[in-house]
């Protein structure tokens, strides 16, 4: 059996998040808050020497079997990462518990976006923008490792694919993934995809901030809109400068998180691919539909009441759904200005029950996005319009076409199976949440938050806002947990159970 030899992937994302550390303490001395950048500093340093000590210890590290230890150090990065990143929050906000700390790491790495904080006047801007930098790191963590891990194993939503029907025939890529040892594709994808996303986040925040966005708000907004945390030191979008232009902004980056041929080179050169693209389709269909069938209820609201329907309520209204719409799809959470000014508008309520089966559906394979994913969605919806065809011409032949060739002979089938682990996840941790002392509708709500990664759920679609703050110690360890799975998912998982996985 062939060795490889690398530096373990756990100790190298120590050293990035020890270095990391270094931007909230640079921020920290320019606003010239001295105990927040000693705080940051301290911790940075000491965090980095430690990894660069076991770094040395482990530089000849080898391993038989390099897509099982990948897959343990992405378990071990969402769910052990945190506590080294949790130690600078912990001491930098004196109020609060290590476990607070530690839920709120987890929360960001996992791009979850579920918050303890529900005051953000507690937290010092330094401790702001380490939530939005880990959530950001988090999030360009999921980009490669999908593609550079994930993908080689079927997993992730790969697993409904043909065989290397993500990538082109003959493409560098392509190539790269057939003959590279994980550690090779780790380094290449993340020399390929760290400029198109930093450039991206750079180019948000430019235009967040000649929105009239202030520099903290506008980094930490840009940081979460790419990395679809959700994340925000001022409680969301609602009441910022930049007002609906800001969210317009955000909401064309949001695409990036409905396919991955949105970034991939590959892909993006041919315009007529992208627009073919199932997931953007599909995600489109959603981002319209909804939002119509949202205002138009809304719309017959305020005819009954004989409410004041102006032009300019009525935009807002519709506005407000589209935008709320694309950043729950998209597992960010961030809610729209306009999705409360439709309820005033009308006097109707807006079923919460519509943004939780959105975050479940959730966005593209192999983006920062959770949920069940659009490529499963659409792997099914193909599979039924082919059985109501048979039903109508029972010797027909299906399958042909350039988008149906994009999935596996089984590929509905094994996206069903994904289904079924998705809602077993649902029931056990629903189960356990109710274990702990909460109610049924507000473990639906936190369940689905979690497995989706969609923190803000808990305010947005829950009748009454729930506050993270208030649950009990053992519910903050069971939603870090399922956090965790929705992040992996739970295919990913259950690989890693395989005897063949750890069988010499």
């Amino acid at each position: 059996m062939e060795r490889f030899y690398a530096l373990p992937l756990i100790v190298i994302l120590m050293g990035i998040g020890a270095a990391a550390m270094y931007l909230p303490a640079g921020y920290s001395v320019a606003v010239r808050d001295w105990a927040a950048a000693r705080t940051y500093f301290y911790s940075g340093t000491l965090f980095l020497i430690f990894a660069v000590l076991i770094g040395f210890a482990t530089i000849h590290h080898t391993t038989k079997r390099p897509a099982r230890s990948h897959l343990l150090a992405l378990l071990s990065a969402f769910s052990a990462l945190p506590l080294m990143l949790a130690l600078p929050l912990y001491l930098n906000v004196k109020d609060t518990t290590f476990l607070n700390a530690y839920f709120e790491m987890v929360s960001c790495l996992t791009t979850t976006g579920a918050t303890i904080f529900d005051d953000p006047s507690r937290l010092a801007g330094a401790d702001h923008l380490w939530r939005a930098l880990v959530a950001w790191l988090g999030g360009f963590m999921v980009w490669v490792t999908a593609i550079a891990i994930l993908a080689p194993l079927n997993l992730g939503g790969f697993e409904v694919l043909s065989p290397m029907g993500p990538l082109r025939e003959g493409s560098a890529m392509r190539q790269i993934v057939k003959v590279a040892d994980p550690s090779l594709r780790l380094r290449r994808y993340t020399a390929t995809l760290a400029p198109v996303y930093a450039t991206l986040t750079l180019a948000l925040w430019i235009a967040l901030l000649l929105m009239g966005d202030p520099p903290l708000v506008a980094i930490s907004h840009a940081m979460s809109t790419l990395s679809t945390s959700g994340v925000s030191p001022v409680s969301g979008l609602e009441g910022t400068p930049s007002g609906v232009g800001g969210e317009a902004v955000i909401f064309v980056f949001l695409v990036f998180a409905l396919s991955r041929q949105t970034f991939d080179r590959d892909t993006t050169q041919d315009s007529r691919r992208l627009v073919r693209d199932p997931e953007i389709q599909i995600g489109l269909v959603c981002v319209v539909v909804v939002p119509l069938l949202l205002f138009l209820r809304h719309w017959i609201g305020a005819y009954e009441v004989e409410s004041a329907q102006t032009v300019g309520a009525a935009f807002s209204a519709l506005w407000g759904a589209i935008f709320t719409v694309m950043s729950f799809l998209t597992t960010t959470g961030f809610e729209g200005a306009g999705w409360s000014n439709a309820r005033t508008w009308s006097g109707l309520e807006t079923p919460g029950l519509i943004l939780l089966g959105l975050a479940l559906v959730g966005g593209g394979v192999a983006t920062t996005a959770g949920g069940v994913k659009l490529l499963r969605v659409y792997a099914l919806y193909m599979h039924g319009a082919r059985e109501l065809e048979k039903l109508v011409h029972p010797n027909s032949i299906g399958g042909s076409g350039p988008q149906a060739r994009q999935l596996r002979r089984h590929g509905a089938y094994i996206a069903w199976i994904f289904f079924m682990l998705f809602a077993m996840s649902i029931a056990v941790v629903m189960l356990a949440l109710s274990l702990t002392g909460l109610a049924f509708e507000t473990s639906v709500t936190l369940t689905i938050a979690a497995l989706s990664t969609t923190g803000p759920l808990a305010q947005v679609a829950a009748a009454t806002p729930i506050s993270y703050a208030t649950l009990p110690e053992a519910a903050k360890l069971v939603l870090a947990a399922s956090m965790v799975l929705g992040r992996l998912e739970t295919l990913a998982i259950i690989a890693l159970l395989n005897p063949e996985f750890w069988r010499n």
